[in-house]
């Protein structure tokens, strides 16, 4: 279960960096996304911060959960930060969507 709140944390983060004009550009070039798209990334992404942290308390309780939670925002806005945005910024969206998906399977076995 930490291996999809982390996964989460890396889309949610995602989602928040896509809904800021800066990083709409960095991605997407000159074609970004209207102000009700960016609302919904921005609605999106805390939605999945707050599934995570969900899954986190559920799996570990209150008095371990709300600590993995934040080590896994830590490593995936680390993630994000240094390695993926400087280095290859095309790869992230995919990710976001892709890693969910392998959280859950990883998850479910």
């Amino acid at each position: 279960m930490m291996l999809l709140a982390l996964t989460l944390n890396f889309s949610a983060f995602t989602a928040l960096s896509l809904a800021m004009e800066k990083h709409q550009l960095d991605l997407h070039g000159k074609a970004h996304a209207g102000p009700a798209r960016m609302r919904l990334w921005r609605w999106l992404g805390w939605a999945l911060l707050a599934t995570a942290f969900g899954i986190c308390v559920a799996d570990h309780g209150w008095a371990a959960g709300p600590v993995l939670w934040l080590g896994a925002m830590t490593v995936s806005g680390l993630l994000i930060a240094f390695g993926l945005y400087p280095w290859r910024p095309r790869w992230i969206a995919p990710l976001a969507w892709a890693l969910p998906v392998l959280g859950l399977g990883a998850a479910a076995l």
